[in-house]
């Protein structure tokens, strides 16, 4: 199943520089082991946010979840989940 996931990130502005370094490397590793594995597709920043829309190929909304809450980031986001389907216009699908 695909599915378009808005993530908007709000890191403390508080938050030790050494632990915020450590959390973004974690979260790095995380999203990157996932797209070597196919699971993540694609990721695109927004630009002037600190945001990014990626797009995940999972079996389903399980596996989904499973993954978002494993981000190291995630307790700082807010996130919109769009389920994906085959648009007809498509010319990749001929």
């Amino acid at each position: 199943m695909l599915f378009a996931v808005r993530m908007d990130v709000s890191v403390p502005q508080d938050m030790d520089a050494q632990a915020k370094a450590e959390l973004l490397a974690a979260e790095k590793d995380y999203s990157q082991d996932l797209q070597r594995k196919g699971e993540w597709q694609s990721i695109w920043r927004c630009v002037g946010e600190y945001a990014n829309i990626s797009i995940f190929d999972v079996a389903g909304n399980e596996r989904l979840h499973e993954i978002l809450w494993g981000l190291p980031l995630f307790p700082y986001m807010t996130m919109d989940i769009t389920p994906l389907a085959e648009h007809p216009s498509d010319i990749s699908l001929d």
